[in-house]
């Protein structure tokens, strides 16, 4: 379906151009070409037995030996920049980066899904949390404008997270810090900037 012909999302695109300058027709643009994703709308809906999401059957997927190894290699190339958020956010390295290998096994897996698709999917077409992710496609659309990117280019989780922290579009405006001095918060390509 096209996204643009709907009634809720004009009333989006009416918003995001009162409060926000967007132009109108250039999201009308934009949400005729996003695509709705039904595996996305499968993946967040919780599973029929609670037992399959327990930690006692995730913990064999995040602690093994390859990702203990790949941590143990991620720390030893990053360990200054680790050091120094260490000392100036005062959380522990190992934190950082256990987090970073949970999320995306240090960047082997960042997502695949194109973030506007999923974000639009889950605001538009997800009832249950359609207000939390209408919020988080907001943040996109303004990051992505703010930083000038190809919103059609960022790729991430079927829940629109992005980058090798898989930060929220919210978190990524509210906390992302450029770290390695580049002039630029870049979550996918900076390790630094992740950390």
């Amino acid at each position: 379906a096209n996204y643009a012909s709907r009634e809720d999302v004009a009333r989006f695109i009416s918003d995001m151009s009162e409060r926000h300058g967007f132009v109108s027709s250039e999201l009308q643009a934009l949400f005729r070409k996003a695509v709705f994703q039904p595996s996305v709308v499968r993946a967040m809906s919780p599973p029929s037995d609670p037992k399959v999401r327990s930690w006692r059957n995730y913990r064999a997927i995040f602690v093994n030996a390859q990702r203990i190894a790949a941590g143990q290699r991620f720390m030893a190339k990053h360990a200054e920049v680790l050091a120094r958020a260490q000392a100036e956010f005062g959380v522990p390295e190992e934190i950082i980066a256990a987090i970073i290998g949970v999320e995306t096994v240090y960047g082997r897996n960042m997502g695949g899904y194109r973030i506007i698709d999923a974000l639009a999917t889950l605001a538009f077409d997800y009832p249950p949390r359609a207000q939390y992710f209408r919020s988080e496609l907001e943040h996109f659309l303004l990051y992505t404008r703010d930083a000038g990117l190809d919103v059609f280019s960022l790729k991430g989780s079927y829940a629109g997270a992005y980058g090798l922290p898989q930060f929220m579009p919210a978190s990524l405006r509210r906390y992302a810090v450029d770290y390695d001095g580049d002039a630029l918060a870049n979550l996918v390509r900076s390790p630094a900037d992740a950390i």
